[in-house]
């Protein structure tokens, strides 16, 4: 489908809106990476407001612990906990707060650096506002993201930004440094292609897992080939995350795929 249009808000390439030398080799070796501290509160603010009223409200589309059947989320609609959010979908027609992210410099430069100068934004993956709540929250089994999205190329990166504190307690992310780098068969993944934590070989690899913990406005990029998973919120205070993800202009999606049900949004042109 064809992409709509978001001008960056701002031409000038300054240093503090780009990676450095050594973090995009950093980001090239080991599938991410962390810049603490990008987003500021008041946009920040904004973002978590909305997040609120779509949570309480209930408001659609969204996605519910209950209907992914998640280890610890609960087994039905009606069971106690069940209506318990997991995501709210299409966080980009939610509130302007998440255009002016996805359009701010400092994202849209360091996607050109990862994925070149023209870049494009699936509204068809992640495009979603994550939740852990206390209590009735699930395990999110070892995967990579690639393995359920369909493009010409393996080529896209994720942006996830914290609304809220993000720590092992309260269910943050695990990544497998180096692992969209790795090539794995069919065996070492399940029917629904979480990477098996039954297998010595996986084991191995498992070992390695990193705990992402952030901060408010901290972000984290990450490869679509790079595994990663999430245990569950063991607090009493809900955690809240934004995610979008980004591809290359030159890498559409196949026809004919649920990557290519929606409409995609151009955040940057190719430059001159």
């Amino acid at each position: 489908m064809s992409a709509a249009m978001i001008e960056p808000q701002d031409p000038s390439h300054s240093a503090e809106r780009r990676f450095s030398p050594s973090e995009v080799e950093q980001f090239a070796r080991d599938g991410f990476i962390i810049v603490r501290g990008m987003a500021g509160p008041d946009l920040r603010r904004e973002m978590f407001e909305a997040t609120l009223e779509g949570v309480r409200g209930e408001i659609p589309p969204v996605e519910y612990e209950a209907e992914l059947h998640y280890p610890g989320a609960p087994r039905s609609l009606s069971d106690e906990g069940g209506r318990t959010i997991r995501r709210l979908k299409q966080a980009h027609g939610r509130h302007n707060a998440f255009t002016r992210w996805v359009s701010s410099p400092e994202l849209v430069e360091r996607l050109r650096q990862l994925l070149g100068p023209e870049i494009v934004m699936p509204l068809a993956h992640h495009n979603c506002i994550m939740t852990k709540q206390p209590q009735f929250s699930s395990d999110t089994g070892w995967h990579q993201d690639i393995r359920y999205w369909s493009y010409q190329r393996p080529e896209l990166v994720s942006v996830w930004l914290s609304l809220t504190p993000e720590t092992e307690q309260n269910g943050c992310l695990y990544v497998i440094p180096g692992s969209h780098l790795q090539e794995f068969d069919r065996g070492r993944v399940d029917e629904s292609l979480f990477f098996r934590d039954d297998l010595p070989e996986n084991q191995a690899l498992i070992a390695g897992r990193v705990a992402v913990d952030l901060d408010p406005g901290d972000v984290l990029f990450f490869h679509c080939h790079t595994l990663h998973a999430a245990g569950r919120n063991q607090t009493t205070n809900p955690k809240y995350s934004v995610v979008f993800t980004f591809r290359p202009g030159d890498n559409p999606p196949l026809a004919g795929t649920r990557s290519s049900s929606q409409p995609e949004v151009r955040i940057a042109p190719p430059l001159g």
